[in-house]
């Protein structure tokens, strides 16, 4: 943590910043982005100083802040839950709303503790509960690589301590945060056990090679992705953009996907369950994309279905 503060505080933060991101910096972006880094900093020095109970619940009373402090954001996810789940009554869905964002407060303190999990002990099977880890295993077998279908479900950040803990080489896709420092921090906590962190801005060639090394691949399929790139699906009764990266290089290379989720427990213990592989149809044509994609849309609906306190409603994800 020394190393960081010093990044805040010196003229030497750029670090391994591409040069061309530091050109277009104002002196304002600059000045926000050291204080937006900076209090990164301090919720994680504070949420790593806390035992790792203490620590979480407190994740929960922040999230009710959120809640409180952002009413923009709560509107969102009331009128998504609200057009999705017509059946949940307005008080049920007040309260599930509410939990929702305790469940995103309590997520933010697990990833700034993501590499305090002890690798080569006992925490794997203390704090998670496996399913259908075979699964994964014997499309792994293949030799093809794996696309793991997920989205931002429960816990969805810990498989980049699970998987490599459990002897799976793993990747996951993600968009580079805005602030470089904070992106560069939060991708040291994700790469801290062996696993891989894929700019999604570099495109299907980065994740074919990663495939072609016999390495599983983790997707978010479950946010808004304008076209071109993506086809209207159906989610919760709703159209919504997907993206077709998955569902393209899966009918193209004959991928297998495996569906993975990661739930939390009471006593802030997790559920990570694999479900079989899939092998889409292969064909000419937008229609059976199209097929395809709504195919893994109707496998990350079922896993929010689950618990609909553990998705993330607040995304606009049914923009036009």
């Amino acid at each position: 943590m020394g190393g960081d503060w010093a990044i805040v505080c010196g003229w030497s933060f750029y670090g391994r910043i591409d040069k061309w991101r530091i050109r277009t910096l104002t002196l304002t972006r600059i000045i926000r982005f050291r204080i937006e880094y900076a209090a990164l900093l301090g919720l994680a020095f504070w949420a790593r100083l806390l035992p790792r109970r203490l620590s979480l619940e407190s994740g929960r009373y922040l999230g009710r802040l959120a809640c409180l402090l952002q009413p923009k954001r709560r509107r969102q996810a009331d009128e998504n839950m609200r057009l999705a789940l017509p059946e949940v009554s307005e008080d049920e869905r007040r309260e599930k709303v509410r939990q929702v964002f305790e469940h995103t407060g309590i997520s933010a303190i697990e990833m700034l503790r993501l590499n305090l999990f002890r690798s080569k002990s006992d925490d794997l099977q203390r704090y998670f509960d496996l399913v259908g880890m075979d699964h994964l295993r014997d499309a792994l077998a293949l030799g093809r690589g794996v696309l793991v279908l997920t989205g931002h479900v429960g816990f969805w950040e810990v498989g980049n301590y699970t998987q490599p803990e459990q002897g799976f080489p793993f990747d996951v896709v993600a968009k580079p945060m805005k602030n470089p420092l904070s992106d560069r921090y939060i991708t040291r906590l994700r790469e801290s056990y062996g696993a891989r962190v894929l700019d999604s801005k570099k495109g299907a060639r980065r994740i074919l090679k990663s495939l072609q090394e016999g390495r599983s691949v983790a997707i978010l399929l479950d946010q808004h992705i304008s076209p071109p790139g993506s086809v209207k699906v159906d989610f919760f009764g709703r159209k919504a953009y997907t993206t077709t990266a998955i569902t393209n290089m899966a009918m193209k290379y004959q991928i297998p996907v495996v569906p993975i989720f990661t739930y939390r427990l009471q006593g802030y213990r997790y559920r990570l369950e694999a479900e079989p592989m899939m092998m889409l149809e292969d064909g000419d044509g937008q229609e059976m994309v199209l097929k395809n994609t709504q195919l893994l849309t109707d496998r990350i609906e079922a896993a929010v279905r689950r618990d609909v306190t553990q998705w993330f409603w607040m995304h606009n994800r049914w923009r036009d």
